[in-house]
């Protein structure tokens, strides 16, 4: 590839089967945390019964002819938890390119994905046109430098529109929902990002049957954690995202959250997991659970590309209500990131959370670099109507996304038009039933019962917060996995998690950073100097 610069390199939801929290005897602070009563190993189907390999591989089977295994095994050290910057120095010193990087994810998800001892599950679907959109940019001469993420292969969790590739939410009513570009697509696209393809998820954003693992789908079967097959929870609702980060099938990936479901599956993988302010990133043309509390954020193996993917898919989009107008907040999450520090930073840790050792060495290490720790005792605030405000949002908001965003063929135009198509195929389309969707129908409110229901939960999450910051002056409050995620999300307030270490039986922690709306940009430098003081992620030991 020639180059005519020299690279600048560094210039959903909620918790309810996180094991790790029950086996700490730490429960989530929402009135979701126990919404599921399923055991993640309790499964009723494993393999997709709507995913046909050949039919997966076919587009990709010309062009992977010439990639063999020695081809893929030469670029291991090159590509295998190196983050981007690192990567981006291969290409320019011409010991990659942007075709090979793609070829190797390919070789590596068809290796390892489905239908082997190791098949995890994850991706859903494949973007034919990947390796034409690296082959093109490796044979761009780049006047001006482009963004880091140009050409790195991107994995989007398979409720997020994207040309190409049909948007399943995971289930079979829109098993043929072709769409445009959703608005976060389009940044990535605009920033020359190679679209990988499609990650499984909890179905419907784990918003649907109530009584299924994390991690299931009809379309995608059920995923499984790298770390313990079978054996460990993958987390949800982006499940895949989370999972294909931490196996290594793609450089990054886009996850998105209503209260818990890009900290919880990031913690589980040991990966890096953020969930931006509400209104930072764009929701429009994301299959919905909540206007109120959706977002999408980056799912990444460090922090570093955590802030870079960040920086490519944050902006004002008019479509979506609550987005921020960007002249607000001009901001690079890149730029000063590995000059961080948190000299003198002063970050709650509740007491009760005490009790983990895990927790108790990672506020040893925040300490060794200056910050200074106050034990807090938790304010005794509850969310109330939870469950409504989804199931008041859902109403009106998937009906919303099916008229203005889905494929016109798609048939079911309401969530009761998906119960009843369900039913054809009771077997296959809902194995563990659909408790939340009937949940959903049976619900009603007037509009000023759902304003209380919503200013409410957002004063009290605000409350939990605000009040010990002020109290105790905190910069940020410290949690583990998605503890508080229900908080933060009724609060709009961002939280990023980091691989903090893992239990004696090998299951991965996350230390979970929380800030006031818009520091995204400190929560990111806190996250970087721990990363860096305490190396904790390993990668999963059969995916080397």
């Amino acid at each position: 590839m020639r180059f005519l610069f020299s690279f600048i390199l560094i210039a959903l939801f909620f918790n309810c089967k996180n094991t790790e929290s029950k086996q700490s005897n730490f429960e989530a602070n929402s009135d979701l945390s126990d919404i599921s009563s399923k055991d993640f190993r309790e499964l009723k189907v494993l393999d997709s019964k709507y995913i046909n390999n050949e039919d997966l591989w076919q587009p990709f089977e010309k062009d992977l002819e010439d990639f063999t295994e020695e081809d893929y095994n030469n670029l291991k050290p090159l590509i295998i938890e190196q983050d981007i910057p690192t990567i981006q120095n291969h290409i320019l010193n011409q010991k990659l390119t942007y075709e090979n990087l793609v070829k190797f994810y390919l070789y590596r998800i068809r290796q390892y994905d489905r239908e082997n001892e190791l098949s995890l599950n994850s991706v859903i679907s494949l973007n034919p046109k990947a390796i034409d959109k690296a082959r093109e940019l490796d044979n761009t001469e780049f006047e001006v430098a482009p963004h880091p993420i140009c050409g790195m292969p991107i994995l989007l969790k398979d409720n997020i529109n994207t040309a190409g590739m049909s948007t399943t939410a995971g289930a079979v009513a829109l098993q043929n929902n072709n769409t445009n570009d959703a608005f976060v697509v389009r940044q990535l696209k605009d920033n020359d990002a190679i679209i990988l393809g499609k990650t499984n998820l909890s179905e419907w954003a784990y918003f649907f049957c109530g009584d299924c693992p994390s991690g299931y789908s009809a379309i995608g079967g059920q995923t499984l954690n790298p770390y313990g097959r079978r054996i460990i929870d993958t987390g949800g609702s982006s499940s895949g995202s989370g999972v294909s980060v931490a196996a290594n099938f793609c450089v990054a990936a886009i996850g998105s959250e209503t209260s818990g479901s890009i900290l919880s599956p990031s913690s589980q993988n040991s990966v890096v997991g953020l969930k931006p302010t509400i209104g930072l990133v764009s929701r429009s043309g994301i299959v919905p659970i909540s206007s109120t509390l959706d977002t999408a954020g980056p799912i990444t193996k460090n922090v570093v590309d955590n802030a870079i993917l960040l920086d490519a898919i944050f902006g004002f989009d008019d479509e979506d209500a609550k987005s921020i107008a960007i002249e607000s907040f001009e901001i690079s999450y890149v730029d000063g990131l590995t000059e961080s520090t948190i000299q003198g930073k002063r970050f709650g840790a509740p007491k009760r959370l005490l009790e983990d050792s895990l927790f108790v060495q990672a506020i040893s290490d925040l300490k060794s670099k200056g910050a200074i720790i106050i034990e807090i005792e938790e304010e005794k605030i509850d969310l109330p109507d939870f469950l409504r405000l989804l199931n008041l949002d859902m109403k009106v908001d998937l009906p919303s996304y099916l008229e203005a965003y889905a494929d016109t063929s798609v048939s079911v135009k309401s969530v009761q038009d998906v119960i009843d198509f369900n039913k054809t195929d009771s077997l296959n389309m809902m194995p563990y039933g659909q408790k939340l969707f009937e949940g959903i129908v049976a619900d009603n409110a007037t509009e000023k019962e759902f304003q209380k229901i919503k200013t409410t939960l957002k004063t009290n999450g605000r409350q939990y917060f605000d009040i010990p910051f002020e109290t105790h002056n905190l910069d940020g409050f410290l949690s583990i996995n998605n503890y508080h995620a229900g908080f933060a999300a009724v609060a709009e307030y961002p939280a990023l998690t980091v691989p903090m270490g893992y239990t004696k039986d090998g299951i991965p922690i996350g230390l979970t950073f929380i800030g006031k709306p818009l520091s995204e940009k400190s929560l990111l430098q806190w996250a970087y100097v721990y990363e860096q003081t305490s190396k904790r992620r390993v990668p999963p030991k059969n995916y080397d």
